[in-house]
């Protein structure tokens, strides 16, 4: 019965926008996979791109057997594979890692708003993929020594309890140590915003539009902002913070992606930011840190209002 049934609103929607993703995902692998010179950085992109063509062929099937119009996404129009390197091997790695992050939380929500078998096996699959490629990344930068490690905390003694109010109101003065929680959502939403702001780097100097140029540069302005405030958070309590990766965008102008592709690459990060923004405001217990979370949303929800008009 389930394979005559229609697709759902949740379904449809899913599996457009994962066609879009991965149509962008296999022109972006496929200049990787031309410019990185390091071998095993050079392998994970090849699976990236080995699974993303698997991906899309499932999704063509989907589409047709649905008599449903397939996505116009992203094709050979939107890259050129002649283009000189515009990011380093270092660069690389780190997209790669951010970006099966982001997979992994999408096909996760996917598969939990999709009522048909064969599309839960499909996301399934997506999933199981999406980790695979994570944990080759992540291996491949512990062994060169590159990741950078969230912060440390000594062990404790015993278990404590939170008794009064103080815990989550305490934002004046001196203020209670951020625990956990509250730095380990911080630091990783700080990694997440210097691998954006390096892509919005390489559009900026790349790209030729004049408004997708202008888009660039403001949403450069609010990740760097976004950059400042919670890496200082982090150094008030002399806790870790991430490495900039400006310098690893090189001093080429000519676009490896068409301007479509790098303001829907951008309008994606900056999507995914207000994501986890969001899940970053309703785990800290600390009111001054969710009212920074919930501050960086609206100003993302500010750029993205630019680029929709």
């Amino acid at each position: 019965m389930q394979k005559n049934q229609r697709l759902a609103s949740t379904e449809i929607s899913n599996l457009w926008t994962h066609y879009m993703r991965e149509t962008m995902a296999i022109c972006i692998s496929k200049y990787m996979v031309n410019i990185i010179k390091d071998i095993e950085i050079h392998n994970i992109f090849k699976t990236s791109l080995d699974v993303s063509q698997k991906h899309i062929e499932v999704l063509k099937d989907l589409f047709h057997k649905e008599n449903y119009p397939v996505p116009k996404g992203f094709s050979e129009d939107d890259v050129n594979l002649k283009a000189p390197s515009l990011f380093t091997d270092k660069y690389c790695l780190f997209y790669i890692l951010a970006m099966t992050m982001h997979g992994m939380q999408g096909y996760s929500l996917a598969l939990s708003v999709s009522i048909r078998k064969d599309i839960r096996d499909f996301y399934n699959q997506c999933n199981s993929d999406a980790i695979d490629l994570f944990n080759k990344s992540m291996e491949v930068s512990l062994s060169k020594n590159l990741f950078e490690m969230p912060p440390f905390y000594s062990t404790p003694d015993k278990v404590d309890f939170i008794n009064n109010l103080n815990y989550v109101t305490d934002v004046f003065g001196k203020r209670r140590t951020m625990n956990s929680i509250e730095s380990g959502n911080i630091f990783f939403n700080l990694e997440k915003s210097i691998v954006t702001k390096a892509f919005l780097l390489a559009g900026q100097q790349v790209c030729e539009d004049k408004d997708v140029v202008k888009f660039m540069e403001k949403s450069i302005e609010v990740k760097n902002k976004h950059i400042g405030i919670f890496s200082n958070l982090l150094l008030n309590e002399n806790l870790t913070t991430g490495h900039s990766l400006d310098t690893e965008i090189t001093n080429s102008t000519t676009a490896p992606f068409s301007d479509k592709l790098f303001l829907f690459h951008a309008g994606f990060l900056l999507a995914s930011a207000i994501s986890y923004y969001g899940n970053a405001s309703v785990s800290s217990m600390r009111a001054d840190i969710s009212v920074l979370c919930e501050k960086a949303i609206m100003t993302d929800l500010w750029v993205m209002l630019i680029l929709v008009n």
